[in-house]
C-alpha cells in the first residue's frame, strides 16, 4: 500500500506540474502597441471608488500619464458613498478628471455595479469605448493605447486584463500565489476562452468594452445583483454573441488588491464559492487542497519512518514520494520567485491552501446565510 500511495502521489504531482506549465501560456500577453492618432477613437476611463483615499491619486496620475491622445481620453471617477477623502482627492485632478457621486445604493444592487452604471451613463454618446478600471490599479503609459489597438486588431468587444500583483504583506504573499495556482489547476483557460464555449473568465480590475456591445447586452445594470460582476458581465456579453477575452496585462497593469488579512479574507471569501462553481465544488476543492498539500509533507515522512523501522516497502516507496514532494515544493518556490517575493513562501504552501480552504467554507457560510459584507456594506 505504501508503494501504491507514493506512486499515485508521484503521478498526481506530475499532472499538476504539467497542468501549471500548460496554463502558464494560456493567456495571450497584451503587446505594447500604439494607436494611430488619426484612427484613434474616444475612450472614457471610468474608475468606481469607495474609500480609496490611499489609492485614487496614483491611479489617476497613471491615467493622466497615458500616451493616448489627451483629447480622446476622458477620465471619470464615480465616488460610491466614500467615508474618507476619496472624492476630494479625485476632485484635485480637475479639470482633466470629472468626479461624480453615485448616490444612495438602490435595493438589490451591489455598490461597484451601481457606480459603473452611473459612470457609463455620464459619458457622452459619441464615445465608443468604455474602460472600467479599479482604483487600486496602476497603468503604464502605453496601457490604453495598447488595449485599444488590441481590441481593434482582434475584433474584440470586451478585453479584460490580468494585472501584475504587488504583494507586500505576509497574507498577500502567502495566499495570492496559492489562489492563482488553484485556479490554474481547476480551470482550463484555453477551453473556457474558446469562442464556442459557454464559459468565460474575466477580471474586473481592467475591462475595456465596445460601448455598443456593452449596451446591447444590458451593461452593468443587467448584473446589478452579482457579487462577481466582472464574470457575470463578461458571460452576459459572450452569450449575446460578443467577442470576450482575458489577456495577461502584467507588463502594463499592476496593483495591490489587498493590504493584509483584514481586507484579503473578506475580499476573497465574498465570492470564492462562486468562482469555484457552487457548494459541492467548493467543499470538494477545499478538502482536496488540504489533503494534497499536506501530503507533500506527511507522505515522505511516513515512508521515511516506515523505512527506518525496517520496512523494505517503505524504503522503496520513499523514492517516488520524495521526488513528487520535491516537485510540488519546487513548483511553489518557482511561483514565489515569479511574484518577486522570498522563495521561502514557496515552502509554506500547505499552510496557504489550508487557510484558503477555511476561506472557502467561510464563503459558503456567507452564501448560505445570504449575508456578504464588503467595504462597510452587507449584501443580502
Amino acid at each position: 500500500m505504501e508503494l501504491i500511495l507514493s506512486a499515485a502521489w508521484l503521478g498526481l504531482v506530475t499532472w499538476f506540474v504539467w497542468r501549471a506549465f500548460c496554463q502558464r501560456d494560456a493567456l495571450r500577453a497584451l503587446p505594447t502597441r500604439a494607436v494611430d492618432v488619426a484612427e484613434g477613437e474616444d475612450v472614457a476611463a471610468i474608475v468606481p471608488a469607495r474609500d480609496e483615499a490611499h489609492n485614487i491619486a496614483p491611479c489617476l496620475a497613471s491615467l493622466l500619464a497615458q500616451t493616448y491622445p489627451a483629447d480622446k481620453l476622458r477620465i471619470v471617477v464615480v465616488d460610491d458613498e466614500s467615508t474618507d477623502d476619496t472624492a476630494a482627492i479625485a476632485a484635485s485632478f480637475a479639470p482633466r478628471v470629472r468626479v461624480l457621486r453615485a448616490g444612495a445604493l438602490p435595493p438589490g444592487w451591489k455598490g461597484k455595479v451601481h457606480a459603473c452604471v452611473a459612470g457609463a451613463a455620464a459619458v457622452p454618446p459619441g464615445i465608443k469605448w468604455l474602460c472600467f478600471m479599479d482604483a487600486d490599479m496602476r497603468a503604464a503609459p502605453a496601457l490604453i493605447s495598447s488595449a485599444l489597438a488590441e481590441t481593434q486588431a482582434r475584433g474584440l468587444d470586451l478585453l479584460s486584463l490580468a494585472p501584475r500583483h504587488e504583494l507586500q504583506s505576509f497574507a498577500e504573499r502567502l495566499m495570492i500565489p496559492c489562489g492563482l495556482y488553484l485556479l490554474a489547476f481547476t480551470q482550463d483557460l484555453a477551453r473556457i476562452q474558446a469562442p464556442d464555449s459557454k464559459q468565460v473568465v474575466a477580471m474586473g480590475q481592467f475591462m475595456l468594452v465596445r460601448r455598443a456591445a456593452y449596451a446591447s447586452a444590458g451593461g452593468h445594470a443587467a448584473v446589478r445583483d452579482a457579487i462577481s460582476e466582472d464574470v457575470a458581465l463578461a458571460k452576459l456579453m459572450k452569450w449575446h454573441g460578443c467577442r470576450v477575452e482575458l489577456q495577461d496585462g502584467s507588463q502594463l497593469l499592476s496593483g495591490r488588491m489587498y493590504t493584509g488579512w483584514t481586507t484579503l479574507w473578506p475580499g476573497i471569501a465574498k465570492n470564492l464559492s462562486e468562482m469555484l462553481g457552487g457548494t459541492f465544488p467548493t467543499v470538494l476543492t477545499a478538502l482536496a487542497a488540504v489533503v494534497l498539500s499536506w501530503a507533500a509533507v506527511l507522505l515522505p515522512l511516513a515512508d521515511a519512518l516506515s523505512c527506518a523501522g525496517g520496512s523494505r516497502t517503505g524504503c522503496y516507496a520513499l523514492g517516488p514520494a520524495l521526488a513528487a514532494s520535491a516537485a510540488a515544493f519546487g513548483l511553489h518556490i518557482a511561483g514565489a520567485i515569479h511574484f518577486g517575493i522570498p522563495f521561502l513562501y514557496g515552502l509554506l504552501f500547505p499552510l496557504g491552501y489550508s487557510i484558503g480552504a477555511a476561506m472557502g467554507f467561510d464563503s459558503l457560510r456567507r452564501r448560505l446565510t445570504r449575508r456578504v459584507s464588503w467595504k462597510g456594506r452587507v449584501y443580502p
